[in-house]
């Protein structure tokens, strides 16, 4: 087993970060603020969040501000809750969340709550369950989840949860590892997590780990770096990280390392991306990897900078 190529890892985000006039710029344009939160987070778990230049990154993102107070995913683009926790992300890892009119964006993301608890992504009226935990994430790191209806929020996420244990998108969903992280994250920011079966998900959960030590977001599909992320801050939450090998896991991810150019992909010897990049290593930092700062499981944002935002720290 290799280790963690973290320089090589650090100098591929900061080439990315740069380019902008290849075709993965083009056609990902429409979600660079996605992007600049994988990046820069995955940056800061490796101790190197200063290689950027803070102050331009901010500026650019106050440029992607709507008029509504949410935020796009780039200049010129439509607002929408995805985009604005990334937005309120990175500016939580730059200790920069003054620079937010923090009572125009929590109305922004307030004013997406349905009738019946859940979350439409935009104006356009998706409703997900990533769209309920991204509306508690912002608005806690904003401490401003009194402007929701937090126990119909709680209980429209409890709708969607199914007999396996699992959650999924919808009341009715199929149980899906991105959900799951989704719903049990949010029930962790709002004090609810005894109504998760704990046991009964923690095996679903863990019945993700394949032959190769990788895991998988639902039976009988490939494993991918990603889930090591949304799988593992799962089991962390309900503690039963211990259901799992953590030795094949870590193998797994440092085997779908590009050891010469930087970067992780999904799967060993694939194409390497931003997004597989920041779930490796966010994986590798709750599973305790020498060199890579702690996360928070629920904020998925390193624990210094969840410490500063609620304990002043």
């Amino acid at each position: 087993m290799g280790e963690l190529a973290a320089d090589k890892h650090v100098k591929y985000i900061l080439a990315v970060e740069k380019r902008k006039d290849n075709f993965e710029s083009a056609v990902l344009e429409h979600l660079r603020m996605n992007g600049a939160y994988w990046g820069l987070t995955t940056l800061d778990l490796l101790g190197k969040l200063d290689a950027v230049d803070s102050n331009e990154i901010i500026e650019w993102i106050l440029k992607c501000q709507h008029e509504s107070g949410g935020f796009a995913g780039n200049v010129g683009h439509d607002p929408h809750i995805l985009y604005t926790l990334s937005a309120i992300q990175v500016l939580a890892l730059f200790d920069k969340l003054n620079v937010l009119d923090v009572d125009k964006v929590s109305t922004y993301i307030a004013g997406l709550q349905n009738e019946d608890g859940s979350f439409s992504g935009d104006i356009w009226g998706e409703v997900d369950t990533r769209f309920s935990y991204i509306a508690i994430c912002g608005l806690s790191i904003l401490k401003c989840l009194d402007k929701i209806n937090v126990e119909r929020a709680v209980n429209y996420i409890i709708s969607c949860r199914n007999v396996d244990g699992g959650f999924g998108c919808t009341p009715g969903g199929e149980s899906h590892a991105g959900q799951i992280f989704c719903c049990v994250a949010a029930l962790a920011i709002t004090g609810a997590l005894h109504y998760v079966d704990k046991d009964l998900l923690g095996w679903w959960l863990c019945e993700r780990q394949v032959k190769s030590g990788g895991l998988n977001g639902r039976p009988e599909k490939l494993p991918d770096v990603c889930y090591s992320w949304w799988v593992l801050s799962s089991l962390t939450m309900i503690d039963r990280v211990h259901w799992i090998s953590k030795e094949k896991l870590i193998k797994f991810i440092l085997n779908c390392q590009d050891t010469e150019n930087g970067g992780i992909s999904d799967r060993p010897d694939d194409a390497v991306d931003i997004f597989h990049t920041y779930f490796g290593v966010a994986g590798l930092s709750l599973l305790e990897y020498p060199g890579v700062k702690a996360v928070d499981p629920a904020y998925a944002l390193p624990v210094d900078v969840v410490d500063r935002i609620f304990f002043g720290k």
